[in-house]
């Protein structure tokens, strides 16, 4: 079989591309490749275009192999691997060249948003073959666009400049946030391609008061901070007391002290933020307890020292009473053999006779002290 075969190739612009023509039966001729203008690039082993793109990677009777380095838009086309038998048979290779889009550009934005406005921001995107599509996102959050990218063609009638645009409204928490635009692209190969617009949005303040210690105690210092938050941030905070008059007082500080709480501290005090856009208000009812209890060092010790005390009484009450306990049994003991030749005496002065008797017999009786 003297029909040679070839492949479709896809290539990535500025990429390597390699060509390959095989064939089983050679009859003895050689394998030529030839450009879409139908120029010869190789015949056999030997080159026949002047380019140093073009390098010779096999030459066999059976194959022959071509590599075009550094690719550009204008080497798309269909090229002809040919054997010259009779008849000349050929076989085509379609190479595609993918156009890399460039990065994103993304345009209206107008700094310092106000808070719950509507704004509406424009990416674009050129060098894309096929055309690129174009992806929302703010922060990880992705945002849905409601048309379709817009596709054009560029002037060079082989790539196309994409659009999109994304409308919405902002918030307090989008402060900071950034709003990005990300082109997608097989010729990327799953690499990131995006740009970010960081947006600044202005808001009123709000706070939170937060005592330090969370539970105060009489005779404790105590500090109110009066947390504000808000873009721009407060400047200037008023501490005022429920049922007092007038405002305690206006300060740049956020913290209102009491250096030794009593029981007339008690009460509902509010914090008023102020900035440029506004104030915010928020309250918190103190309610100062009674001291903490605190144990003397002295009474501690004399704890200690009482219970040590205790403790040795303790053991020396069981050493008694073991004590006790053995010599009561010795002494039962001592009285048994003392008295054992008086058992059998039918009267006392016999019972005192033998007594004596058995103290002068052969069997002496031993007393034992302990």
């Amino acid at each position: 079989d003297s029909q040679p075969w070839t492949s479709d190739e896809t290539v990535v612009a500025g990429g390597t591309v390699v060509l390959k023509c095989q064939v089983k039966d050679h009859e003895d001729s050689s394998l030529q490749w030839s450009n879409p203008a139908q120029q010869t690039l190789y015949f056999g082993e030997k080159r026949a275009l002047r380019d140093n793109r073009i390098q010779l990677v096999k030459s066999t009777p059976h194959e022959l192999s071509i590599s075009i380095s550094n690719v550009a838009l204008a080497d798309e086309g269909e090229y002809t691997c040919s054997i010259f038998t009779m008849p000349v048979r050929t076989a085509k290779s379609l190479i595609t060249v993918l156009g890399i889009p460039q990065k994103p550009i993304i345009t209206g934005y107008k700094s310092s948003l106000r808070e719950k406005d509507t704004t509406t921001l424009h990416c674009q995107s050129s060098g894309s073959k096929p055309a690129a599509q174009l992806t929302w996102r703010k922060g990880e959050q992705e945002l849905h666009v409601g048309e379709p990218t817009r596709i054009q063609e560029d002037s060079n009638g082989k790539t196309f400049t994409v659009s999109s645009s994304v409308t919405f409204q902002v918030t307090r928490e989008d402060d900071g946030a950034d709003i990005t635009c990300s082109v997608n692209h097989e010729s990327l190969n799953g690499a990131d391609r995006s740009t970010s617009q960081r947006i600044e949005v202005l808001y009123t303040p709000i706070a939170k008061i937060r005592p330090d210690p969370p539970h105060p105690r009489e005779g404790q210092k105590l500090s109110l901070h009066c947390e504000g938050r808000g873009n721009p941030v407060p400047q200037q905070y008023l501490w005022e007391k429920e049922g007092s008059v007038p405002p305690l007082k206006m300060t740049q500080e956020n913290a209102l002290i009491f250096p030794f709480l009593n029981k007339s501290d008690s009460g509902t005090y509010g914090c008023t933020a102020i900035s440029n856009l506004g104030s915010y208000k928020t309250y918190y009812t103190l309610n100062v307890n009674d001291p903490s209890p605190v144990p003397s060092s002295t009474s501690t010790y004399h704890a200690i020292i009482g219970g040590i005390v205790a403790f040795i009484v303790f053991l020396l009450l069981i050493l008694f009473i073991f004590i006790g306990h053995y010599l009561i049994r010795h002494k039962g003991t001592y009285l048994t053999h003392e008295a054992k030749g008086s058992d059998d005496a039918p009267d006392a002065d016999t019972a005192i006779i033998n007594a004596e008797g058995g103290q002068s017999g052969g069997d002496d009786k031993k007393e034992y002290f302990i």
